[in-house]
Order: C-alpha cells, then sequence, then structure tokens
C-alpha cells in the first residue's frame, strides 16, 4: 500500500527540482554566460527562431494573440511569447537578436544577427515555398551583412561600433543553426516515408556545403539542433493522421517520426565527420527530438495538460486545428463566422497553433537544452551539481 506515496513523493522531487532549474536559469544567467561565453550570435534556420524576418520580409503577417504572452503583442515569432532561442540567449545574459530583414526600430547587431525566416528549407525554395530564404540564401545574407558590417566599421571609425561585431567575433562567436523541419514536412505531401527518407542524403549535402561556406567565413563554433518529433504537431496528425493505424501510443503521426528519427541519425553522423574534418572547429549537437518527445510523452509530469491539442485554434478536442483558419484569423466556412482563439491558459498547452510550441514548452525545452546531457559533446559536467542528477 506504501507504493502509491512513493510515486507522488519521488514525482513531487522531481517536480521541485525542476522548478529550482527554472530560477536558477531565470535569475542566475550569469552562471551560463560563463560557459556558453561567445560574444556574438549567428543564428539561421525556420520558425522555430525567427524573431521577425520573414514578416519583415512581408510574406506572412501575424496577429493577436501571437506575442500575448510576453511582448503583449506580435513580436514577428510564431509563438505567443518567446522562443527556444530568446531562452538561450537570456541564459548566455545576451540580448534577444534582432532579424536581418528587420529595418526598424533602431536594430542593434553587436552582439549578433538572427537569418531565421519562418517556412525555410535546407534545400533551395522552389515556386510552392512557404519562404524562399532556404539556407543557402540566409548564409549568403549573412556573407553580405559581414562584408557590410566591416566595411562601415573600417570607413567610418567608431561611428558603428555600438551596432555591428568587430572582425574577430566573426570567430569567436557561435553559429545556431535549427533548420531540417519543413524538408521532411513538406515532402510528405507529394511522397512516400521511402520517398521521403531517400532524399534525406541530398538534403543533408546540402546542409554540409551551407556549413563549409560558414566555416570559410571565419566560423568556428556551430551549434546544430536536430529536428523535433513532426509527428506530434497537430497540423500534421490532421493531415496525415486520420487512420488511427497510422499514429503511435502517443497519437503522433508515425511515418513522420520515423523519417525525423533517420534524418536526425544522418544529422548526427554529419556533425560528427565535421569535427573531424576541421578540428579546428567546435561542432555541438543538440538532441531536440529526445527533448520534445519525453515532453510529449511525460507532458503531465512536467505540468501540462495537453500534449497535442493547439492552444489557439478552431474545432475544439483533440486537436482543435483547422488548416483553413489560422491562429487569430476569422473567416466564413460553411455558413459560419469562426475565429481562431486562443485558449484561456496556453502554459498548460505544449503546442500554440498547430504548428508550434507554446513559450511555456519553448521554456522547457530550453532548460532541458542547458543540462547539456541532451549535447554531443555533452556540457552536464559543467552545470549545477542538481543538473547532473537523473530523472
Amino acid at each position: 500500500m506504501a507504493r502509491p506515496f512513493v510515486f507522488n513523493s519521488m514525482a513531487l522531487i522531481v517536480n521541485n527540482l525542476f522548478i529550482v532549474l527554472f530560477i536558477f536559469i531565470s535569475f542566475f544567467p550569469s552562471y551560463f554566460s560563463t560557459i556558453l561565453k561567445y560574444p556574438a550570435i549567428i543564428n539561421l534556420g525556420d520558425s522555430n527562431s525567427d524573431t521577425g524576418n520573414l514578416i519583415s520580409a512581408g510574406i506572412e503577417s501575424v496577429n493577436p494573440p501571437y506575442g500575448q504572452t510576453y511582448f503583449n503583442l506580435p513580436s514577428g515569432r510564431y509563438c505567443d511569447g518567446r522562443l527556444i532561442i530568446d531562452f538561450l540567449l537570456d541564459a548566455m545574459d545576451m540580448p534577444f537578436l534582432n532579424p536581418y530583414l528587420d529595418s526598424l526600430g533602431l536594430p542593434n547587431f553587436k552582439k549578433g544577427c538572427n537569418f531565421a525566416a519562418a517556412g525555410s528549407t535546407i534545400l533551395p525554395a522552389n515556386p510552392t515555398s512557404v519562404s524562399p530564404f532556404s539556407f543557402d540564401l540566409q548564409i549568403s545574407q549573412f556573407i553580405r551583412f559581414k562584408s557590410r558590417a566591416l566595411e562601415l566599421l573600417s570607413k567610418t571609425g567608431r561611428k558603428y561600433e555600438r551596432y555591428l561585431p568587430p572582425v574577430d567575433y566573426y570567430a569567436k562567436g557561435l553559429y545556431m543553426i535549427d533548420i531540417g523541419q519543413n524538408d521532411l514536412a513538406g515532402a510528405f505531401y507529394s511522397k512516400s516515408l521511402d520517398q521521403v527518407i531517400a532524399s534525406i542524403p541530398s538534403i543533408l549535402e546540402t546542409f554540409e556545403v551551407g556549413l563549409k561556406r560558414l566555416y570559410e567565413e571565419g566560423g568556428r563554433n556551430f551549434w546544430i539542433h536536430n529536428t523535433g518529433p513532426l509527428g506530434c504537431l497537430a497540423q500534421n496528425i490532421a493531415k496525415f493522421g486520420t487512420d488511427s493505424t497510422k499514429l503511435d501510443e502517443f497519437g503522433c503521426v508515425s511515418s513522420h517520426n520515423q523519417a525525423a528519427k533517420l534524418f536526425n541519425l544522418q544529422l548526427h553522423a554529419l556533425s560528427n565527420k565535421f569535427q573531424a574534418q576541421f578540428p579546428d572547429s567546435n561542432v555541438t549537437y543538440v538532441d531536440i527530438f529526445s527533448i520534445k518527445s519525453n515532453l510529449i510523452a511525460n507532458y503531465s509530469r512536467f505540468g501540462f495538460e495537453n500534449p497535442l491539442m493547439a492552444c489557439c485554434g478552431v474545432g475544439g478536442a483533440p486537436l482543435n486545428y483547422d488548416s483553413r483558419i489560422t491562429c487569430g484569423q476569422t473567416k466564413v466556412l460553411d455558413g459560419i463566422s469562426l475565429t481562431a482563439k486562443a485558449c484561456n491558459d496556453s502554459s498548460e498547452y505544449i503546442n500554440w497553433d498547430g504548428i508550434h510550441y507554446t513559450e511555456a514548452a519553448n521554456h522547457f525545452v530550453s532548460s532541458q537544452i542547458l543540462t547539456g546531457k541532451y549535447s554531443d559533446p555533452p556540457f552536464s559536467d559543467q552545470m549545477p551539481f542538481f543538473l547532473s542528477l537523473k530523472f
């Protein structure tokens, strides 16, 4: 009869440890900044880390309730608040990254620049792509940024020193990359699982070419996120999960997650290969898939109530998602005016709008990244003692 007591006690201990972790990260960012000490951050990717590029390009717009949790208005992020990159920069005691394409608000690029754009892919964009800013184009934007910044610094003396990174920051800085999700997810609309899997090597060949371009431009410190469990996004479940036999035990689309796992396996191998090929580089591979999968499988343990259902959408349970109406929109469907509204408490949800995570989920993921145990090479031995505990 003592077993329930033991279980509840252990659950309480685990939950308390995570609370302590969140508090430590929030109130002692300077500790992590000594471990993750970089003068500047260059970020490339998709909507997982886009802080406003696609919106600034005029390709899409986001309206309330986007941004409501932290910024109190849409911030260019596809979220109700902060993204994983925002929490990581907080932990590094650094300011949020300004998007490359945002020319208003006196952007400051001294500590780095964000080139990530929602909908972007590793492979070159095509006429049907959501975003034209593929990985290769983002790198070209970075090269242009670097060239122009150094030109301004050399010609104008100290005038722009407060706003632009000096030449040594490009070698000492950290290049964060989170891209590939859209290559896989988009491919399923026209390809079978086998065809998607067969396309992975060519996707990663393109990624490797891009990584080498960054190295040639002086980049030496690379932080590469793998892709998450695509099959657990409401958008993909609604489209590809109507047949329950295609779902796994957690209600996620098996084929999408299988492709993501194989992609990540090859991405990890590529990261190790690149490190061996360029020994003066520092490549850190971060296992986002395991962190997010653990969150979805054990959502209640981590304080969430809805693992798959979108907070902002229409239709109600089980997914609250309709591809015809995006979060914040009002449309007439079947003669009825419908508005995709936000839930009462987004902190209870992992998924924000059917595609992207809530701020609460991003907070959890970032805290797990900072334990160091999901990285290769790991850096958990440099963390506080309680971060090394096995849960």
